[in-house]
């Protein structure tokens, strides 16, 4: 885990990396809104579990959370999700009913936390209006991103994510080649699928997402995007499909990638 910082009113991003070898950093965030009923987007990695929850609670305390919001059931969005829930009994998870049953493979979340949600399911929590999106690129099918109508910010999921030498939180830090760069790698090192489909549908999700008109772009694997930023990345997600795919080739050492997470120090 790294400090947590702040990416707008109220807004504090709680950072990690995953080392991949070859290529770089893959930034790692959840988010935590504080303002009305307190709202948390993901929950880390197991690795960090300890760490995260640590820097968490440093921030709010734990009875005040009441929502948290799981964008799918990958590890890395849900590796402190059990031990939030033990210590915050009046957060509810928020999330996809998909995504609910393959938790539900490692722990049971008790029926009444659970509020479910799908592409084009809107909740209002307090003053809060959240709506749900299918992002563009995805690698699990109950994947959903987060519109929040009450201050114009995306939480975008994987997608719209990189891979850099050094992370920075905000894109105006980073080179510009080098982000996009890593945007192209990891947005079809997630959906290789992307080489297959159809533009014109996968255009679909792209515009109905730049529709919104975000002031502000959170991916789980990127920096904060801002203002006149975000338009630059949806025209860049408009041009996956016409990559080629990619996959671990040259570029990355598998084994190595392996030790370094599996090892004490990663």
């Amino acid at each position: 885990m790294k400090a947590s910082y702040t990416a707008g009113p109220d807004i504090h991003v709680l950072p990690s990396a995953l080392p991949i070898p070859g290529l770089g950093d893959q930034p790692v965030n959840a988010f935590l809104v504080r303002s009305g009923q307190p709202l948390l987007v993901d929950t880390g990695m197991p690795v960090d579990r300890e760490d995260f929850l640590d820097s968490l609670w440093s921030l709010i305390e734990p009875g005040d959370l009441r929502w948290v919001v799981v964008t799918h059931d990958d590890r890395d969005h849900t590796g402190a999700l059990a031990g939030i829930l033990a210590a915050a009994p009046h957060a509810k998870v928020l999330t996809n009913a998909l995504s609910v049953t393959r938790i539900s493979e490692e722990f049971s979340i008790p029926q009444g936390r659970v509020v479910t949600a799908n592409p084009g399911s809107r909740v209002k929590i307090g003053d809060r209006e959240l709506s749900f999106h299918r992002p563009p690129t995805f690698d699990s099918p109950g994947t959903l991103a987060v519109f929040d109508h009450s201050d114009g910010t995306l939480y975008s999921s994987d997608s719209f994510g990189t891979v850099v030498e050094e992370i920075s939180e905000d894109f105006a830090d980073l080179s510009e080649e080098e982000f996009f760069h890593g945007f192209d790698v990891l947005n079809r090192a997630i959906a290789p699928w992307t080489a297959l489909v159809d533009e014109a549908k996968f255009l679909r999700p792209v515009r109905e997402l730049a529709a919104l008109r975000p002031t502000r772009l959170l991916s789980a694997h990127g920096p904060t995007v801002r203002e006149d930023a975000v338009p630059r990345l949806f025209r860049a997600m408009a041009r996956i499909p016409s990559l080629p795919a990619w996959l671990p080739g040259a570029d990355l050492d598998l084994e190595a990638a392996l030790d370094t997470i599996e090892s004490p120090a990663g």
